[in-house]
């Protein structure tokens, strides 16, 4: 685990190797123990590493036998020792024990195709200066399938000297720290975080930074006359998941086989060289990681983070069912006071802005103060299995209520929709009606049924919020071709399945996934998801939807592991970790949220409209609408006065 960079001078004017060292230094979060650097004509690599396995002999950058290929990796490679041994079996020598040398020799050997035999999470660049390559050396970069660990490049001009560039980091402020890279804001980004609370894939919240997408890879061939990369798909979700060819297992097949699986991830998940924990709360996903781990290893260490306030805590819960499995358990208290007096490091923290990172921060936080380096998160376990009640129980209705306001005249379709969100309105203060409504209303206001279900604020109150027109047209590039694509690909599948790759495509990457790579990271903690491991992923979402919906959400998981799972967590109700935002917003943090607000950065002020920002929080204290959305703009506007203002 570590933090990568890179650049290409594409004017043999700009130094790569000092401009490079520059961007490692911002980077020393995500890898204390040891930097390495790879310099060769007009190209640049180098990395931060967290040493977790072959503590020695890992040192990045690594080659091949005769030096001609060099690779530096972020993440792990779970598969490493088979892959290794095939390719001693092909006559390949290695001189480490170490996940990294693999690439090297697997990619000297199978060529840009290594990455189909790799299983983990991962993101490479590898420098290969075999002349005899058809435009002689090239970077080749690839990332993980389902978007696990992150990868950003940017290629344009600096904003001082006019030199061409191309640079790619493991986070966009390390692009930034290069001085390369304009630092205009991208009304694009904005508008999707508005509407998601996060910043969707492939753009970020910087203009003319990209984020490689997951599954894919991208080839810069430094011998041509255009240097200029363009990303290709080596894997898709929903096509592994379609069901021609797909698990035609009954429903006790498929769960010995969803058993078998977990039981494979969790052992290699558990490889290392250095102490893992478990995330333990009171859920079922973790808890099932933690009775796997538990039946694989011995004085497996659980933690849970606990809190004063009865009803934000787990403790019980996770205590008993550490008590039952017997594994070495440690609870971590953190205060009010204490989490309040760390806020500001925590959004610091935000590597891009979300409304949903700053628990993973102080998790993290508690995690390398229980003296871990790595840990296992049932992180994936909802999006696989199916459970979320919004977006897997609510997705097929609102596709329905889109079908039908299609068939319907304008001013009757808006006199109905009108009806719908005062009605429920009346009935529930969640915003389960106002989503119907304007999915009733204009459906095509997002690329599918499914993103209202995910949505922050309704396209119509986006639009209110915004100065500027966002990103209306499906551009290449754009987030919004990407989530019609991904919407596209989804419509082929059954219902459980498509709202499973919509998943994977939208909040577990663009928020889940980043926000725990980036939080993590900020407390040198590398965080690993068994529930991701893509050989289950893709048996589970192969499989027919009546085998995985059943009585309670996740039926699949809960009866393939159920003799493991103790009774008060399979029939409590869901709780996710969430910190006590509600009573903050109206207490001690009022005054700072009001002030982020109403009075916003530069950048920010020339795309948001103040009047209608300041509304969002007055509708907070009026009780019209929940703390996610004044504590979205909040965030967004921090994060803006550190990195673009």
């Amino acid at each position: 685990m570590c933090g990568i960079c890179g650049a290409i001078d594409l004017g043999e004017s700009l130094g790569a190797e000092s401009l490079v060292r520059k961007m490692n230094e911002s980077m020393i979060h995500r890898g204390p123990d040891d930097e390495g650097y790879l310099s060769a004509d007009s190209i640049s690599l180098a990395m931060r590493r967290l040493s977790i396995i072959d503590l020695e002999g890992g040192h990045q950058p690594i080659f091949n036998e005769d030096g001609s290929i060099g690779v530096v990796l972020n993440g792990e490679i779970y598969n490493f020792q088979d892959v290794q041994q095939q390719l001693k079996a092909l006559g390949h020598k290695f001189r480490t024990r170490s996940d990294s040398e693999v690439v090297a020799h697997a990619y000297e050997e199978w060529g840009s195709t290594f990455v189909q035999r790799l299983e983990g999470m991962f993101a490479i660049a590898i420098y290969d200066s075999r002349l005899a390559n058809e435009n002689g050396p090239r970077l080749f970069l690839v990332r993980d399938r389902l978007g696990i660990k992150p990868l950003y490049y940017y290629y344009g001009a600096g904003p001082e000297d006019g030199s061409r560039v191309f640079l790619f980091a493991s986070e966009v402020r390390t692009l930034l720290a290069s001085g390369k890279v304009p630092r205009r804001l991208s009304v694009s980004a904005v508008e999707s975080y508005l509407l998601f609370g996060s910043v969707s894939e492939p753009i970020t919240m910087i203009e003319e930074v990209f984020s490689l997408p997951p599954g894919h890879s991208m080839t810069i061939d430094l011998g041509s006359a255009s240097t200029r990369g363009k990303s290709e798909p080596y894997w898709n979700l929903a096509q592994a998941a379609d069901r021609n060819g797909s698990a035609r297992d009954g429903r006790e097949a498929a769960k010995s086989r969803v058993r078998s699986l977990l039981e494979e991830s969790v052992r290699l998940h558990l490889i290392a060289d250095v102490p893992i924990g478990v995330f333990l709360s009171g859920g079922i996903d973790s808890t099932s990681l933690a009775a796997l781990a538990n039946q694989q290893t011995d004085g497996v260490h659980t933690f849970t983070v606990v809190f004063a306030e009865e009803e934000f805590s787990e403790a019980a819960i996770a205590r008993n069912t550490a008590n039952t499995l017997g594994t070495r358990h440690q609870e971590i208290m953190l205060s009010a006071d204490e989490m309040l007096s760390n806020l500001d490091n925590a959004v610091g923290a935000l590597d891009q802005p979300s409304i949903d990172g700053i628990n993973t921060y102080f998790v993290s936080w508690a995690a390398r103060n229980a003296g871990l380096k790595v840990a296992l998160s049932g992180l994936g376990g909802d999006e696989i299995f199916g459970g979320y009640r919004n977006t897997f129980g609510w997705t097929p209705h609102f596709a329905r209520a889109g079908q039908l306001g299609q068939r319907l005249p304008g001013i009757l379709k808006s006199a109905i929709a009108g009806t719908i969100s005062r009605t429920g309105s009346l009935v529930s203060r969640d915003d389960a009606s106002q989503k119907v409504a304007a999915v009733f209303e204009d459906s095509n206001a997002l690329p599918d049924p499914y993103f209202f279900t995910r949505a922050l604020f309704l396209p119509r109150r986006t639009a209110e919020l915004m100065r500027v027109p966002g990103d209306t047209h499906q551009q290449q590039g754009s987030w919004r071709e990407w989530l019609t694509q991904s919407a596209g690909e989804a419509r082929r599948l059954d219902d459980f399945a498509a709202v499973t790759c919509l998943e994977a495509r939208s909040y577990l990457v663009n928020t889940l996934l980043r926000d725990t790579d980036t939080m993590s990271m900020a407390h040198s903690l590398e965080v690993r998801v068994p529930f991701l491991h893509h050989p289950l992923v893709e048996y589970v979402a192969q499989l027919p939807q009546e085998i995985k919906i059943g009585s309670r959400p996740k039926d699949l998981l809960v009866a393939a592991l159920k003799d493991l799972i103790p009774d008060e967590v399979l029939n409590q109700k869901k709780r996710g970790f969430t910190l006590p935002w509600a009573t903050w917003l109206r207490g001690s943090l009022k005054g700072r949220i009001e002030a982020g607000v109403t009075d916003l950065a530069p950048a920010l002020r020339r795309l948001l409209n103040e009047k209608n920002t300041h509304s969002v929080w007055t509708d907070y204290l009026n009780g019209k609408t929940g703390w996610a959305r004044p504590w979205s703009l909040y965030v967004l506007n921090e994060w803006v006065k550190r990195h673009v203002d």
